[in-house]
């Protein structure tokens, strides 16, 4: 009886194939890159929006409790923090008010904030902040400004800690330190926009409100 064995076929890539293929492989990297990197600030942009509407959730959960005012409108004695509007380096201390409304301290931080530190509790200071708060902001005046990205300047100056309060000759825009030169606004209805250096200026000039007292942490 008779064996018969087959052999198998086997095809080898050649060298000319294998640069074909690292060259499409060079290509297919070479795309992918930019948008992975055009990826990620989109993504942060997204992480600070969704900070910013639990911080307008919030702050309007406690104005349902409180006669339809916020925290720094409150006195101290109500679970509000209105005794300490006079102090400039106190902003935490209006987000601490919150702090029955918000999940996690998590939310006052910025992804791109590099300069500020995330809190793991409520023991927390402005260096654990990424957000300004507008302390003349309404329920009844939904597009005046709650709250927003802190890389504020004035007339090209960038602004520290403290009370902005912007007046006529003050031009207001945003630093690159966070968002491009660009930044995010929280609304007192509780929507958010993202908004560049002229329409934030616009926004303020429009906001038909006598003052427009911004509180930097």
């Amino acid at each position: 009886m008779r064996i018969h064995q087959s052999g198998r076929n086997t095809a080898a890539l050649t060298l000319l194939e294998v640069i074909v293929i690292i060259a499409v492989l060079v290509v297919l990297i070479g795309l992918l890159l930019p948008a992975l990197s055009r990826a990620k600030p989109r993504s942060s942009r997204m992480s600070c929006v969704n900070h910013l509407k639990q911080l307008g959730l919030a702050a309007r959960i406690f104005s349902t409790d409180n006669e339809e005012m916020f925290p720094w409108q409150v006195s101290t004695n109500s679970g509000g923090s209105r005794e300490y509007r006079d102090f400039p380096n106190s902003a935490f201390r209006h987000f601490v008010a919150m702090s029955n409304e918000l999940s996690t301290p998590n939310v006052l931080l910025c992804p791109e904030d590099k300069e500020r530190t995330t809190a793991n509790n409520w023991l927390i200071g402005n260096q654990n902040i990424s957000y300004f708060l507008g302390l003349d902001a309404k329920e009844s005046q939904p597009q005046v400004l709650l709250s927003g990205d802190r890389n504020l300047m004035t007339n090209g100056v960038p602004v520290g800690s403290g009370l902005l309060e912007r007046s006529t000759n003050l031009t207001v825009g945003w630093t690159s330190r966070m968002h491009n030169n660009a930044g995010n606004v929280l609304f007192g209805d509780g929507h958010v926009d993202a908004l560049s250096n002229n329409r934030l200026q616009e926004q303020l000039i429009d906001s038909s409100i006598a003052t427009n007292r911004l509180l930097i942490p």
